[in-house]
């Protein structure tokens, strides 16, 4: 009897330790498997394709602010690095969002990755996950902005510019009525009328001509155009100009290059940027003038012995109505128009501008555009010569 009892409690004792080697084996799965998520968190279904799909910036954030999911936007604009936010700013308004809850939307100020001084403009939205995680979504708006401030400035600047030869030519006008009497004060506020209606007509017809650049059909009819007679169309334009200063304006040998587009653009672009280089060059001077044809793409580079502009200026020549150096664009009657009309010129024709300058050491404007095949003249047929024919009565 005793050993009957032995054995029962041998295999109770048996089931009881099984069992409680199972509950272990049991909380020791869950505990591995809460460790596995905290250290690989997965993100819900179909986050990882909406990402994918993100144009901007998407950024998936766990508990403790590691970015475990990221759109190639988010890299590219440099708010991520090394699997973290690099803004203290995302970093503050992921908190807010754990804390309350609710989605935030704000528009932030950036720098532009971990180690850039440039800043670039965000509209930023942040929203809760799931339980665990926050998305944020982030739009860049920094171009947006730069055109909203370029729109600005222009109607304020194109409100200035026009302010100033209407006032004097109302002054003139006034003033000549005054001295009527005197026929050398006629002279002289005649000639300076005919000065600032001068300027006047060039600044509207400049700002009529960007307006008809901009349109989408500017180039609705491109030519095969051979760009050396377009650059001494250009050239011929400034020769009385250079010459008075005694700036010698020099062209380099024939290139035989051609594009496709618009002749009377192109030799304003050409023209405007030849006067500048003539402008701000001193007595005595050189401008040079070149054409080079290279893997496809035509180069037209003015080159000029002048003032040149200062690194500060370089990115801003192109904006309209700015000057680098304003008393002596008042002088020449210059509008701050002409480098931007060449930009969107060549921009129209497919090209890009860029430039080089140094201070004291001149300028070098390079326009590229892409070439264009040589046209193909077709053979005239021949057509048999006439063959004469006596009219009646007419002798042989």
């Amino acid at each position: 009897m005793e050993s009957t009892w032995l054995v029962l409690l041998s295999l109770a004792l048996g089931l009881g330790v099984g069992a409680g080697f199972v509950l272990l084996l049991h909380v020791a799965e869950r505990h591995g498997r809460r460790a596995s998520e905290v250290v690989n968190p997965a993100v819900p279904d179909g986050i990882d394709q909406v990402l994918d799909a993100l144009e901007t910036a998407g950024v998936v954030l766990d508990p403790s602010n590691n970015v475990i999911k990221t759109s190639p936007g988010a890299l590219t604009l440099g708010l991520v690095w090394n699997q973290q936010l690099v803004h203290p700013e995302l970093l503050e308004l992921a908190r807010r969002v754990r804390q309350t809850g609710e989605p935030i939307s704000e528009d932030l100020v950036l720098s532009r990755g971990p180690f850039g001084d440039a800043s670039m403009r965000f509209r930023v939205r942040l929203a809760r996950l799931g339980t665990r995680y926050v998305l944020l979504l982030a739009e860049d708006r920094t171009e947006a902005f730069r055109l909203d401030e370029v729109r600005r400035d222009f109607v304020a600047n194109i409100s200035h510019e026009l302010k100033t030869p209407i006032a004097s030519v109302g002054l003139l006008a006034e003033a000549l009525d005054k001295a009527a009497d005197e026929p050398e004060q006629v002279r002289r506020f005649a000639n300076r009328l005919t000065t600032e209606s001068a300027r006047l007509g060039r600044l509207t017809q400049e700002i009529i001509e960007l307006s008809r650049l901009q349109a989408q059909d500017a180039l609705a009819e491109p030519e095969n155009l051979s760009v050396d007679d377009i650059v001494a169309a250009a050239v011929d334009q400034s020769r009385v100009v250079a010459e008075a200063e005694r700036i010698t304006i020099v062209i380099g040998k024939k290139s035989g290059a051609r594009v496709f587009g618009d002749e009377a653009l192109l030799t304003v672009a050409v023209h405007n940027l030849v006067a500048n280089a003539v402008n701000y060059s001193a007595e005595g001077s050189r401008v040079g003038v070149g054409v080079r044809l290279q893997k496809g793409i035509v180069e037209i580079t003015v080159t000029d012995q002048g003032v040149g502009i200062a690194e500060a200026d370089l990115d801003r020549v192109f904006e309209r109505f700015f000057r680098v150096d304003q008393a002596r664009s008042r002088h020449t009657g210059g509008t701050g128009l002409g480098l931007s009309i060449v930009k969107h010129v060549v921009q129209n024709h497919g090209g890009d501008i860029r430039v080089w300058s140094q201070p004291g050491s001149g300028s070098t404007f390079t326009v590229r555009l892409p070439e264009a095949a040589a046209p193909v003249i077709e053979p005239r047929p021949n057509k048999p010569r006439p063959v004469a024919r006596a009219a009646a009565g007419d002798t042989l």
